[in-house]
């Protein structure tokens, strides 16, 4: 009996009570600290629905949520020269590519894709800051041209969405140089006439502010995004000063006249149809459409049947 009760019976209940839990249930936000469903972070686009918190989020994540229906054609880049330098530091510059594209899924920092956004086609850019931090090599560059070649082709406006802690070092002068090349991509866009919108996300730092980040016809910035050229901690060794509170955040930059508009990740889908629909002429965007009555259907009886009986 002793047998029996000591160690069958919890063994039995050991099994029947045992219960499988993946790992990626709950996400901690990073700012409050609080546990939140993974579902409901994802349906409220990665903003912490304690303390609005932008969290990051991957470019196809962005996409689905940004266009129609979150269809979106992908829009082919052409590839650059595998390691040009034969770079090395703890580990192999290809090494380090194929543990980026391993993680994220992704071949390289930035996603171009074609699409509608409210009923209106734009081509649009994302970069993706989990792919070694979204730093600026020739990938990018090649991703920017293609974008604004598409769209100078298709006569759409380019909508990016920059992430970056700035040029990749792996490729040295090579990434430098893709601020001139991009700086360039955006003449293009510009002698067309077409829209060229900004939606600074954080963190926009480096080469990147410095270049095709800063041009557009409107900047919009997330809430609190880091968005420099060198970082505070940079500038306070240097000048050996300390900053003012949220310095180089989006709502400073916004007070400073650096941007135009800080909007919630949330809202920012409205947002863009509403300024793209503005700079083409173009009436606001239709916010529901209601099917056609089917002939013969309920309402044609309703209809008739009022139209039949006679007025008192």
């Amino acid at each position: 009996m002793n047998w029996i009760t000591n160690y069958v019976r919890p063994r039995i209940n050991s099994i029947f009570s045992r219960r499988e839990t993946p790992d990626n249930l709950w996400t901690k936000c990073d700012d409050c600290g609080t546990m939140l469903f993974h579902r409901e972070v994802a349906e409220n686009l990665n903003v912490c629905t304690n303390c609005g918190h932008h969290m990051p989020i991957g470019p196809r994540d962005r996409f689905m949520a940004l266009f129609d229906g979150g269809v979106f054609t992908e829009v082919s880049v052409p590839a650059p020269t595998p390691d040009p330098l034969h770079f090395r530091d703890q580990k192999k510059y290809p090494d380090r590519l194929k543990a980026a594209q391993k993680q994220t899924g992704e071949a390289e920092a930035m996603l171009v894709g074609l699409g509608e956004i409210g009923r209106t086609p734009i081509v649009a850019a994302c970069q993706d800051f989990s792919f070694m931090a979204g730093s600026m090599g020739m990938y990018v560059g090649n991703a920017i041209i293609a974008a604004a070649e598409e769209a100078v082709k298709l006569k759409r406006p380019l909508i990016l969405f920059s992430a970056a802690g700035g040029a990749r070092m792996q490729e040295g002068i090579l990434s430098l140089m893709q601020m001139p090349r991009t700086t360039v991509a955006v003449q293009m866009l510009k002698e067309a006439g077409l829209p060229y919108i900004v939606v600074l996300t954080h963190p926009t730092t480096g080469g990147v502010t410095a270049s095709y980040a800063m041009l557009g016809d409107v900047h919009i910035a997330e809430p609190n995004a880091l968005i420099c050229f060198a970082g505070p901690r940079v500038i306070e060794q240097t000048i050996r000063e300390k900053l003012p509170d949220g310095f180089q955040r989006a709502e400073y930059l916004l007070d400073h006249g650096m941007l135009d508009r800080v909007t919630p990740r949330t809202e920012l889908r409205d947002e863009l149809i509403n300024i793209t629909r503005m700079l083409l002429r173009l009436p606001p965007a239709v916010r529901g459409d209601l099917p056609a009555p089917d002939p013969g259907g309920e309402l044609d009886h309703a209809l008739s049947d009022d139209t039949d009986t006679p007025k008192k």
